[in-house]
């Protein structure tokens, strides 16, 4: 039997080679893979033409995934710093990276993305449609819009974000519910001024069936956008949301229609105390697609610090259900993050995840905690710094101020508790004063 998609496979029994990967990588039977695929429980971004892809699942009972943002913009135009931050998130093995260049020919640097990179790709065409079409964007035609959406599935992208959800009906919520941050997704802000100057539709949501034929045609997985994210602990929660939420939740249900696989995209911006519900939401409105969320940030007030708020939030999510964690940096709301802000964003946002999926009680998930708490135990700090999220900064703290002592740190030095403890039930004496 043939098939197009992932999902399509699914639905027919057939086990494709990017399942057995990601029954491998979960250790999970690959039946409940296909099975978790084909009800749309499950994504595997995998485009056809993205030949250096190392498959991975996105969904119900699998590990929290996460996202790396970079890409070249009008102010920063360096391909090699962001070809370094590439190389720096598939060193931490994060299974996607967005691409979110804005600035010129975008097609090249992505090209030799998708050419080298076993992560998923994303992108959001909306960003590129203006340098790609080089068009202004109150002359950019509806159908101008499907081509750019063409043009990255042919090249190989794995999911895009497309930001169907923002039609007439959810623009109206959001007027009426008079914001204190408006609309802060760029994808989303330009989507609403190029209806508002037109007068027209949304044209991803008028020519949604035509974006979904593209998309099925490469297997591109559409991340429906949440152009109405909250911005702003404020506005979280609000009609505006909500109404673009329900409208993701039916055109979820068209996607899989068309065998077309779908995650949808969350906040955002929202205090602690409301996170849970709104996991609990986004699942029972969109049919249990995997989410996908940005943060979110519990606070608005710690710029240069964000990617602690957004892993509070994350993590909070992930546990609460959300599958997916697009990683924030502590450039966040400050300018373009430079190579040390993308490490500290992938760190937080890996600590996030994991935390969650040992909440979770995701299979096998504790094991490497368990493996560093035991090499603690035996104070074997090579070990240690093998099972470190970032082993480099492990090491280079431990290094910059040895202890006198190789089974301690110099923190507590020779009263160490794990030495005392160890020496004691050794059945050895524990001396400090008059120990040579």
């Amino acid at each position: 039997m043939e098939y197009k998609t992932q999902m399509e496979a699914g639905k027919k029994g057939i086990v494709t080679p990017q399942m057995k990967t990601v029954a491998e990588k979960e250790n999970i039977e690959v039946s409940e893979i296909m099975k978790k695929v084909a009800e749309g429980t499950v994504a595997i971004p995998a485009n056809i033409n993205h030949k250096s892809l190392s498959a991975e699942g996105i969904g119900s009972g699998l590990r929290t995934k996460i996202n790396v943002n970079l890409g070249i913009s009008g102010d920063k135009k360096d391909y090699d710093v962001e070809m370094q931050k590439v190389k720096l998130a598939i060193d931490f093995k994060c299974e996607a990276i967005m691409d979110l260049s804005n600035y010129g020919k975008t097609n090249t640097f992505r090209k030799k993305l998708i050419e080298m990179s076993p992560a998923m790709i994303g992108t959001v065409p909306m960003y590129d449609a203006v340098g790609y079409l080089e068009k202004d964007l109150l002359d950019i035609t509806a159908k101008d819009f499907l081509k750019v959406v063409e043009a990255h599935a042919k090249e190989g992208v794995d999911f895009m974000t497309i930001h169907a959800g923002i039609n007439k009906r959810a623009v109206e919520c959001f007027r009426r519910s008079k914001r204190l941050t408006n609309i802060v997704s760029r994808g989303g802000s330009l989507l609403f001024a190029w209806m508002e100057m037109t007068g027209n539709e949304n044209p991803f949501y008028e020519y949604y069936d035509e974006v979904l034929d593209i998309l099925r045609e490469y297997d591109v997985t559409i991340s429906l956008g949440d152009a109405l994210r909250p911005g702003s602990i404020a506005d979280s929660t609000d009609a505006g949301q909500i109404s673009e939420l329900i409208e993701l939740g039916d055109l979820t249900k068209r996607a899989w229609a068309k065998d077309v696989q779908v995650m949808v995209e969350g906040p955002g911006h929202m205090a602690m105390n409301e996170i849970s519900a709104n996991m609990t939401l986004q699942k029972r409105i969109c049919h249990n697609a995997p989410f996908y969320v940005l943060g979110p940030l519990v606070t608005d007030i710690a710029p240069g610090y964000d990617h602690i708020t957004s892993a509070i939030g994350g993590a909070i999510a992930a546990s609460s259900g959300a599958d997916f964690l697009c990683y924030v940096t502590p450039a966040e709301h400050l300018r373009l993050p430079d190579i040390d802000d993308v490490r500290e964003g992938i760190v937080a946002s890996k600590i996030a995840a994991h935390a969650a999926d040992i909440a979770k009680g995701v299979k096998g998930a504790r094991d490497i905690d368990n493996k560093m708490s035991d090499a603690r135990r035996r104070i074997d700090w090579d070990e240690m710094f093998s099972y470190a999220i970032d082993r480099e900064k492990a090491e280079r703290y431990f290094n910059s101020a040895p202890p006198s002592e190789k089974h301690t740190c110099s923190m507590c030095g020779k009263m160490c508790a794990m030495r005392t403890t160890n020496m004691i039930l050794e059945g050895k004496k524990v001396k400090f004063c008059s120990e040579k």
